[in-house]
């Protein structure tokens, strides 16, 4: 069926004329490239601070890149006429958020650990390379589009403009830090669903569900401290000029930033604390299940003593002749298992 439908769309396309065809191919194509492209350039109208995205560099552009190969470093290279190639060297995992400047290439660099939505529930940080060039452009570099940077592509920052390259920076920071405070919320969901789980778990799945979410404070917790450091720094040192009115939101971004750091070590604690308790809870739930197991062993136990007696090889007198002497075994076996019943519910068998 697939087949006929393919078939089908080829024989349409190859019936159509040459111009409609041509234009169909160069229109896929336009499309198919416009996806490829991991370099783009943003500029914002200084009156209306509308952000657009422009095909020629501008003074006080961003330059947007994602993931970027060998050719893209190359390109940047030739469209900032300066040498990049360190960019690669910058953007790995090990390395740790920082500020530093090349002043032979007139380039300040600075570098910050951003979140990154994994899956619905799991995150993970990636660094996000900001290079200053000159007095000209802002370049962003990051192995992944994240949603803080989104935000700005979207027009959902207010007051935001290329142009202002330090207030676009705190921006950045500022909005880090509060994506940071809404993942550590969602953790906080997850805790406490795995936590209702646990109240009635015997088996070693839903700890091992709380260890793996117990990792996640951790991981956010470093990130968020290396980029604390890069914030105090560029509050107290020189490291670019900022307005006099961006050092306030410097400010809250440095806030935000501690707020998420004591809930990380607070979810963290909780997380450890959690784990222990269940673990335990685990264990309790274990120890009871086994106890009911063995008083419905012993209550049942009843009935084939009575059975194994009767059915000895000796002289039973009349009991054996008895016309309801199999009733009246079956009714003592059951009287004789109730009061056993009875006496190991009193003392929490049962």
């Amino acid at each position: 069926m697939a087949l006929k439908i393919i078939r089908s769309l080829f024989n349409s396309l190859y019936n159509l004329e040459d111009s409609y065809l041509l234009f169909f191919f160069c229109f896929m194509y336009n499309k198919f490239k416009e996806g490829m492209i991991m370099i783009k350039i943003f500029n914002t109208n200084e009156e209306t601070l509308e952000l657009m995205q422009i095909r020629e560099l501008r003074v006080g552009s961003w330059i947007s890149v994602i993931k970027p190969d060998s050719n893209d470093i190359s390109n940047l290279s030739n469209m900032l006429g300066i040498d990049v190639s360190f960019i690669p060297n910058v953007l790995v995992d090990e390395e740790q958020s920082r500020i530093d400047s090349i002043p032979d290439k007139n380039i300040k660099m600075l570098l910050v650990d951003i979140p990154i939505k994994e899956n619905k529930n799991s995150i993970k940080a990636i660094p996000l390379l900001i290079l200053f060039i000159g007095n000209d452009y802002i370049v962003t570099v990051s192995e992944e589009d994240s949603e803080v940077l989104k935000t700005f592509k979207m027009g959902l920052v207010k007051d935001f403009s290329t142009h202002k390259r330090s207030r676009f920076m705190i921006q950045i920071l500022y909005r880090t830090a509060t994506m940071y405070f809404k993942y550590l919320r969602n953790i906080n969901k997850q805790i406490e669903k795995v936590g209702n789980k646990l109240l009635n778990a015997t088996n070693n799945k839903d700890l091992i569900n709380m260890l793996s979410i117990e990792k996640k404070p951790i991981y956010i917790m470093t990130s968020l401290k290396s980029n604390e450091i890069v914030l105090e720094k560029i509050l107290k040192g020189n490291f670019i000029d900022f307005y006099e009115e961006d050092r306030d939101l410097l400010e809250d971004a440095i806030t935000e930033n501690r707020r998420c750091m004591e809930m990380a070590d607070l979810y963290r604690e909780i997380l450890s604390s959690m784990t222990d308790s269940y673990a335990t809870i685990i264990s309790n739930n274990l120890n009871n299940m086994m106890k009911f197991l063995a008083g419905i062993t012993i209550v049942f136990s009843i009935p084939t003593m009575v059975a194994s007696f009767m059915g000895m090889n000796v002289p039973l007198g009349d009991m054996a002749t008895h016309p309801y002497a199999f009733f009246l075994l079956i009714v003592l076996s059951l009287f004789l298992s109730l009061l056993v019943a009875i006496y190991l519910k009193r003392k929490n068998m049962l």
